[in-house]
Parts: structure tokens; C-alpha cells; sequence
């Protein structure tokens, strides 16, 4: 009870901060009060099944070399890219107009980043991550610092001139965000901690993880209904995509597709999708026991065969040839993830692999942390839409989280061995929290039923699954 509590407690506050800009005011650099709020347009934009998948095709080696780009897809595609780089001048000069925000909206974001930091220490929800982000929200709200501040460069008559530095938040956002990086590197720290043996030993539970990806799409398309009917909050098709990638509950992911089709979201996006993978132990059991059985969470599960050196080795290089083969936009998170796990696994590198698993992703995570914490200044965070990210995103994990233990179950009409449906739902890739607590529920209904090893199988294909799918959404939309 103390945890739903709590939980509700979260989702009120976040939803009161969302509202809080009730009157549609905002303040310009100055300080002064210009009205109405420019609001977010939805773009004009639309995409048909067939050029979907004609779009996905042509992201493929072998599809771009037989369906070529037309004429009229490479005008649209220069456009897009103008387009891109026009958004994101506005971004810049917004960045430099925009510096203040009433003291009081700076406080209610501190506050937020206060509530961050104590679910961190009191809870030890994600305090690797949590600990960072809420300072670096602190940070990014105190007054006049402008701490949070990105960095501005531009070209005149070719030459390279900088208008401002920024604060040094702001820095790290540039260096690590706006590039990518630190979602890779922090992928190849996650590859040189995970052990694959579950996944390689029994491969047919890589569909549940396959599966607990549903609830990526089907929260695009929410995200669309949403915008449809609420004239409050308006997403676009890119927006939609980036907000749909929290129900694969993959921080490092859900970042980078951020970073690449909806950077002015990625504060919510980011706080919304590392805050429900700390929830997973409240958020997931009652979906397990409303969609299972006592009998069905009570199988049990014959011991996982041994998996020699050799398919630990084959298979990071045959995962990165195919993925870079079928699927090249997801080859980047693929392949720092393989890279990682390659380290891990090939007995050569011991030095590398250690580093890769300590110093090397303790640091990345710090200024991932506080990089994406400077995101939630007030006036990019109090707004409508961070709500409907909050709602969403739950949403997304939700679904992700059924869709693993239906097909689950679906399987067992089918299979000799019947596997746990509990597993299942730890093909959303909250490594390894998700296999834990499907691990603890089983022993709920069965002292002697241990399902860690069985549940680590979905768990880790979730990370990859998480990751195709934020391939497909670059391929179609990016």
C-alpha cells in the first residue's frame, strides 16, 4: 500500500507541475510578460503503411540498391534536412532570447528535482541515474546562472564564431546528448555487463522480448490519438515516435531516438522513462497476477544448458553483421552494445572489459545524468505535453509489459515444455530489475520455482529488441 502511495504521489506531482502554466503566459529574455504562449504546432506531416515500409526497405543494403530514392524522395529528403537544420537555428536562437523564467516555476522545478533525489536516497529507485538528473534539474533552475545554458556557434562569411559558451550543463549536453554519444558509450558499458548465456541457451524466449516491444507502436499511435482529441497538447509524428520508445524501458534508447526526433522532449521523455524502470517492482506485479494464473505462475522450469566460450563469442559478431546487414539505423546502439559484450566475452581483454564495466559507464552515467537534468528547466518542462509523456509512457510500459506474458502464453498452446508466462514480462529491457521481480513473483506462487536464470533469457533480447525498434522509427522517420 505504501508503495502505491507513494506512486500515485509521483504521478500528482508530476501532473501538477504540468498544469501549472494555466494562463498560457510566458516571459522573454528580459524578464517581462508577453501573454500567450506560443504553443507547439502539430506539423502537417503524414506517412502511409506503403511508404513505410518502402522507406524501411530502402534503410536496408540490399533494399537501397533495388528500390532506389525517386526523384521527388531525394527533393523531400533535402527539404527535411533544411528544414532539420533550420529547426534547429531557431532551437539555438530561442536558447539565447530565452534566459529567464518566473522565480516561481524555478521553484517548483527545483522541487521536482528535490523528489528526484529523495526517491534516489529514500527508495533506492535508480540512484545511479536519479541522483544525477535531479541535480542536474537543481542546477539547471537556479536563477539567472543560466547554467543549464547550451553552448552557440555559428558560421559568418565561414568563419566559426561563439556567441555564448553556456553553462557548463549545457556543455555536456552538446558534447554528449546532441552528438550521441554518451546512449552509446553507456551501451557499451551495459554489453560488458550482460551475460547473454540465457538468451543463447533458449532462443525461443527472445520473442517474448520481441513481443514486449508492442507497446513502443502502440503508444505512437496514442500519441497521435492524443493530439487528435486534446487540443491542449500537440505532438508530432517524430514526437510521437520518441515518446513511444519509453515503453521498451531503456533509458540509454530512449535518449538516443530522443536526441535524434524530438530534442525539445527529451527532458520528459528521459525523467518519464528512468522513472518507470525504478517503478518496475510496483508497476509490474499486478499486471502479472491479473493476467496469469496461480497455476500458471507456478511452472516450473528444467535448468538452462551450459553455453560454451565459442557461442558467447559467435554470437555479439553475428548480431552486429546482421543488424548492420538488415537494419543499419539500429547498427550504432547494436553495435556499442556487441562491441561491449564482445569485450566481455572473448577471455583477451580482461583490462578493457573491467574498465568498460566500472570507470568507464560510472563516468558516462554521471554526465548522462546531468546532462539530461538540465533539460528540466522550467520553461521547456511545465508544460502541457509533459503530462501526456507521463501518461503515455506508462501506458507504453504497461502494454509492453502484458504483451510479453500473453505471447507467453500463447506459446504454451503450443510448446511441449511449457515455459513461465511470468518471464515474459521481463522482455522490457529494465536490466536486470524486470527478471528479478518476475523472479520474485514465482516465488510467490512457488518457494522451489527460481525463474531468474529463465527470465535474464527475454530480459537481455529486450535490450536488443528495444534497440531494432528504435532503428525502424529513425528508418521511417529520421
Amino acid at each position: 500500500m505504501k508503495k502505491i502511495i507513494l506512486l500515485l504521489a509521483l504521478f500528482i506531482s508530476l501532473a501538477s507541475i504540468s498544469f501549472a502554466q494555466d494562463d498560457g503566459g510566458h516571459y522573454e529574455g528580459d524578464g517581462n510578460y508577453y501573454g500567450e504562449a506560443p504553443t507547439v504546432q502539430n506539423e502537417n506531416e503524414s506517412i502511409s503503411f506503403g511508404k513505410s515500409i518502402r522507406s524501411l526497405i530502402q534503410s536496408t543494403s540490399i533494399g537501397s540498391s533495388i528500390l532506389k530514392p525517386t526523384e521527388e524522395e531525394i527533393l523531400d529528403k533535402q527539404e527535411a534536412q533544411v528544414q532539420q537544420i533550420e529547426n534547429a537555428y531557431k532551437t539555438k536562437l530561442k536558447d539565447i532570447q530565452v534566459t529567464t523564467a518566473p522565480i516561481w516555476q524555478n521553484i517548483i522545478m527545483i522541487l521536482v528535482g528535490l523528489l528526484l533525489v529523495w526517491l534516489a536516497i529514500a527508495k533506492g529507485f535508480e540512484p545511479l541515474l536519479l541522483i544525477p538528473i535531479g541535480m542536474g534539474g537543481i542546477l539547471a533552475n537556479v536563477p539567472i546562472a543560466n547554467i543549464g545554458a547550451a553552448p552557440v556557434i555559428v558560421s559568418i562569411n565561414d568563419l566559426v564564431v561563439t556567441i555564448t559558451q553556456g553553462g557548463f550543463l549545457g556543455q555536456i549536453y552538446a558534447l554528449g546528448i546532441e552528438t550521441g554519444l554518451f546512449p552509446l558509450f553507456i551501451f557499451m558499458g551495459v554489453g560488458a555487463m550482460t551475460d547473454f548465456g540465457p538468451l543463447i541457451a533458449n532462443p525461443k524466449t527472445a520473442l517474448l522480448g520481441a513481443a514486449a516491444q508492442f507497446g513502443i507502436f502502440f503508444t505512437v499511435f496514442g500519441a497521435i490519438f492524443m493530439s487528435k482529441y486534446l487540443p491542449i497538447i500537440s505532438f508530432t509524428l517524430k514526437e510521437a515516435a520518441a515518446i513511444g520508445i519509453i515503453g521498451g524501458a531503456d533509458g540509454p534508447t530512449a535518449i538516443f531516438l530522443a536526441s535524434k526526433l524530438a530534442p525539445q522532449l527529451l527532458g520528459a521523455i528521459a525523467v518519464a522513462a528512468y522513472s518507470y524502470m525504478a517503478l518496475v517492482p510496483i508497476i509490474q506485479p499486478p499486471i502479472m497476477r491479473l493476467l496469469t494464473s496461480k497455476e500458471e505462475r507456478m511452472i516450473t522450469m528444467k535448468q538452462l544448458r551450459p553455453v560454451t566460450k565459442r557461442e558467447k563469442v559467435i554470437f555479439p559478431l553475428t548480431v552486429i553483421l546482421l543488424v548492420s546487414f538488415l537494419l543499419p539505423d539500429a547498427a550504432p546502439l547494436i553495435g556499442a552494445l556487441m562491441f561491449g559484450n564482445l569485450v566481455r566475452e572473448c577471455g583477451v581483454a580482461e583490462r578493457l572489459s573491467k574498465t568498460l564495466q566500472n570507470e568507464f559507464i560510472n563516468i558516462v552515467t554521471i554526465l548522462l545524468g546531468l546532462a539530461v537534468g538540465s533539460k528540466l528547466a522550467a520553461d521547456k518542462f511545465l508544460r502541457f505535453e509533459t503530462l501526456g509523456i507521463i501518461v503515455l509512457g506508462l501506458i507504453a510500459f504497461s502494454i509492453g509489459t502484458a504483451a510479453g506474458l500473453i505471447l507467453a502464453k500463447i506459446m504454451n498452446l503450443f510448446l511441449k515444455e511449457k515455459i513461465n508466462p511470468l518471464i515474459g514480462a521481463a522482455g522490457v529491457s529494465a536490466v536486470p530489475m524486470a527478471a528479478r521481480v518476475a523472479n520474485k513473483v514465482g516465488l510467490e506462487a512457488n518457494p522451489q520455482n527460481f525463474l531468474l536464470m529463465h527470465a535474464m533469457g527475454p530480459n537481455v533480447s529486450g535490450v536488443i529488441g528495444s534497440a531494432v525498434a528504435a532503428g525502424v522509427l529513425l528508418a521511417i522517420l529520421g
